[in-house]
């Protein structure tokens, strides 16, 4: 791996590691549906303007319009669904730990589908990495079950499983697709279904369409989605999903950072060990991967 992609995933960990407080402010004016299909649908706008001014080719064959459907269904509807309602239920350590069970499960499907595999240096790295994740998380964990608590681990799950199964369908995308306009149209079929249950489950009306909202929104969908979702796709063609994928453990890491920077949040001894396994963890793996090349 490159020093430049290693900098572009470490990017991509960053944006999406500060998603979770703007969807926190954002639903305070916003029913969790219609908040997330106009994220998905505005940052996918976002990304097809920009091919659109840039001449980018529109994906063609029905091989490959049918793995952007599955990627918008599982990243998009069936990820942020389970990502807007879960923070409803559970505490954001619980979430967290949920979530990044994907890392996990992303390798199963990888080595089913995709012919990756992982040898026991690289077994270890993912254990590490989602001990580190635990451990992170462990204050949240043990605070207690809430009302709703096993709906809210449900819903994370969900958004685990959905992000799992759609980055293994983006890594069965031909090199040749042009990352701007697929993950465009994956964000904008991806919101279709979530707009929808919106209509049939939510008022729309009780949209508080406050400068700060739409502040909010915007970042959100931009930086927090066009952008990173664009810069991983790109990655994902250069490297392996399971080396990639091993950065996201960074995110409850980079969580931590932005909590102490902005919240006052402060580190303790269990979450400096969990730290540490992350940052093993994700060594572990890039070092079997070389030693598999």
């Amino acid at each position: 791996m490159t020093v430049r992609i290693a900098l572009r995933l470490l990017a991509v960990m960053g944006l999406w590691a500060s998603c979770f407080p703007l969807i926190t402010l954002g639903l305070e004016s916003s029913p969790q549906l219609a908040f997330a299909a106009m994220r998905a649908a505005l940052a996918g706008l976002c990304l097809l303007f920009l091919g659109i001014l840039f001449r980018r080719p529109i994906p063609r064959g029905a091989l490959i319009w049918a793995l952007i459907v599955l990627v918008a269904l599982a990243t998009t509807t069936l990820g942020f669904f389970g990502m807007f309602f879960a923070a409803e239920f559970v505490s954001p350590g619980v979430a967290t730990v949920i979530a990044n069970a994907q890392p996990l499960l992303a390798a199963v499907l990888a080595h089913a589908f995709l012919g990756e595999r992982l040898n026991t240096l690289g077994r270890i790295g993912l254990i590490a990495g989602f001990a580190g994740v635990i451990a992170i998380a462990w204050p949240g964990l043990a605070s207690g079950a809430a009302s709703g608590y096993a709906l809210g681990i449900t819903y994370a799950f969900l958004a685990a499983v959905g992000v799992a199964v759609g980055v293994v369908a983006m890594k069965r995308l031909p090199d040749e697709v042009d990352a701007i306009m697929a993950m465009g149209f994956q964000l904008l079929l991806g919101a279709a279904p979530l707009a929808l249950l919106s209509v049939l489950s939510e008022d729309f009306s009780s949209v508080v369409w406050s400068g700060d909202f739409l502040v909010v929104l915007v970042v959100l969908s931009v930086f927090g989605t066009s952008l990173p979702i664009w810069l991983w796709f790109a990655a994902l063609k250069q490297v392996e999903l399971s080396r990639a994928n091993a950065f996201t453990f960074l995110v409850p890491l980079l969580g931590l950072a932005i909590g102490a920077a902005f919240f006052n949040e402060r580190l303790g001894w269990v979450q400096a060990a969990g730290a540490a396994l992350i940052l093993a963890g994700i060594a572990l793996i890039q070092r079997d991967a070389v030693l598999r090349a």
